[in-house]
């Protein structure tokens, strides 16, 4: 089955940005919804990677 997605010619030129060559669009995009969903728990662990984005929040929340 075959779906066409209508996106402006700005968009399609930003997700060609991040497309890589030797991928199709539907391989593309199945990367690009997958993105991000294999973080585990701890995966800062040993880094400061939580507190830079502790004190990136504190700064985007005024420092309340």
């Amino acid at each position: 089955m075959s779906t066409s997605i209508h996106v402006s010619d700005e968009t399609k030129e930003k997700l060609a940005r991040l497309k890589r060559e030797d991928e199709s669009w539907d391989e593309f995009l199945d990367r690009l919804a997958n993105e991000g969903s294999g973080m585990k728990a701890g995966v800062w662990n040993g880094t400061d990677k939580a507190e830079k984005a502790h004190e990136a929040i504190k700064r985007s929340r005024g420092n309340r």
